[in-house]
Order: structure tokens, then C-alpha cells, then sequence
């Protein structure tokens, strides 16, 4: 949008606070509707606009619009929980120190761990988190069962869920006596630990090891690392954000 025209007709709020590297678009909805976002002290509401002469604020922080464009890459230990919420005592964003602010692309659920990308780049968020585009995550699983290469041929072509959906055929390979490795092109919640209860199999260790062309390559627990200008362009490539 056009500066002028911005002024004029102002901007969504989701949209300034994806642009302000707080939350995508969805995770700026959830904090409106949460309460944790006001507009000249008022709390807002969902559909409000920002004009330039409005002060937002989150969790009573005042946010401001940033250019700057920030991807990392953290590997995100089992116990930490993918939210930016500061109540929530053990919170990425409070475990990560990071010194300006960011968010979590997408979900990695407490109890697994693996690559969590973190940035202020709200398009590239939604981008990789809207199913649609069936953009890759690779995971590595270990279960508390022998694999079998019946139990590969069910995952891989697609297991009915206890909400009656029925996940999308993946690519899915035995890579020890009790343990695999699954390429998704969706993300519903819990899904892997869902589909492996579906069909009898307790899921012991989860590990996410790639999202789209970002691998976690040998990047310590709790750690994290800027992308490379060579894995950003790629990653931009691929979302078709250039």
C-alpha cells in the first residue's frame, strides 16, 4: 500500500503487527482476540485499523513498524512451548533472549523438539504456515515398537485421525528397528503423534530436522544460528516471495 493511501485509509492491525515482526497474521488475531493488543490505550478488536498517528502497544510494550528482516534458525529443546505468551513461564521468546523482537514460525509442540524458525517477517510466516502451499517438514520419530513395512505403508498413504480427517500421503522411511522418517506437506495439530496412535505406535522422541530448505544440520539444543544469505534466497525462492 501506498504511503499516502495509507495514511489516508490506515493499515489492518494484523497487518502492522506482522510487519512489526510481533506475530504472522494469525498470530496477531489470537492476540487481539486474547486482549493483548491495544490502540491508543484502548484494547482493540479484531478488524481495527492503524493509523500513523496511532500507539500500539502488546502486553503494554509499545510496537513499531521494523524493515529490518530477521530468520533464524533455533533448535528448540523439548519442554519449551512455541508461543510468544509471557505467562506462560517456559515461552520460546523468554528462553531464546533474543534482543529485538520475533516469533515462532508456526508450532512445534512442548514435548517434541528440533528446528523451530524464528523471525519479524510476518508474509514469510504465513507463507510456510499456510497448508495450502504444502511446503516440507521432515522429522525424525521413535516409537516404542518395531517399525514394520506395514506400518510405513499406513503412514506414508495416509491415516484416518480420530476427528475423522484423513491425512495427506507423505513420504515416510524406516530408519532403525523403532524408529523413522516422515516428510509432511501439512501440519495439523500433533499430527505425527496422531497418526502413529491411530495405528497403535507411542511416539518416544520427536525430532524436526528441515523446514522447507532449512535443515538443522548439527546446530546444538537450545541454540541458534542466522540463516545464510544462500539458504535465505532459496527459502524466499520457494515461497515465492522473489
Amino acid at each position: 500500500m501506498a504511503a499516502g493511501k495509507e495514511e489516508d485509509e490506515g493499515i489492518r492491525l494484523n497487518k502492522f503487527l506482522s510487519e512489526a515482526g510481533a506475530a504472522s497474521r494469525r498470530g496477531a488475531d489470537r492476540m487481539i482476540e486474547e486482549g493483548r493488543v491495544s490502540v491508543d490505550g484502548r484494547t482493540a478488536v479484531l478488524g481495527d485499523k492503524v493509523f500513523p498517528e496511532n500507539k500500539v502497544s502488546l502486553d503494554g510494550k509499545e510496537v513499531e513498524r521494523v524493515r529490518e528482516d530477521i530468520i533464524l534458525a533455533f533448535y528448540k529443546p523439548a519442554g519449551i512451548t512455541s508461543t510468544s505468551d509471557p505467562g506462560d513461564e517456559d515461552n520460546v521468546i523468554d528462553f531464546i533472549g533474543y534482543p529485538k523482537r520475533i516469533f515462532s514460525v508456526g508450532r512445534l509442540d512442548k514435548d517434541s523438539e528440533g528446528l523451530l524458525l524464528m523471525t519479524n517477517n510476518g508474509a514469510l510466516a504465513d507463507r510456510i504456515m499456510r497448508s495450502k502451499n504444502e511446503h516440507e517438514k521432515e522429522y525424525v520419530v521413535r516409537v516404542d515398537r518395531d517399525v514394520t513395512e506395514e506400518f510405513i505403508g499406513q503412514m506414508s498413504g495416509g491415516v484416518l485421525l480420530d476427528d475423522g480427517r484423513v491425512t495427506k500421503k507423505c513420504f515416510a522411511e524406516q530408519t532403525g528397528p523403532r524408529e523413522f522418517r516422515v516428510i509432511l506437506r501439512q501440519g495439523l495439530n500433533r499430527q505425527i503423534r496422531r497418526m502413529c496412535g491411530q495405528l497403535g505406535y507411542g511416539v518416544r522422541n520427536l525430532k524436526r530436522i528441515r523446514v522447507v530448505n532449512i535443515v538443522l544440520g548439527d546446530l546444538k539444543e537450545g541454540r541458534y544460528r542466522d540463516i545464510s544469505k544462500k539458504e535465505r534466497d532459496e527459502l524466499y525462492r520457494q515461497l515465492g516471495l522473489k
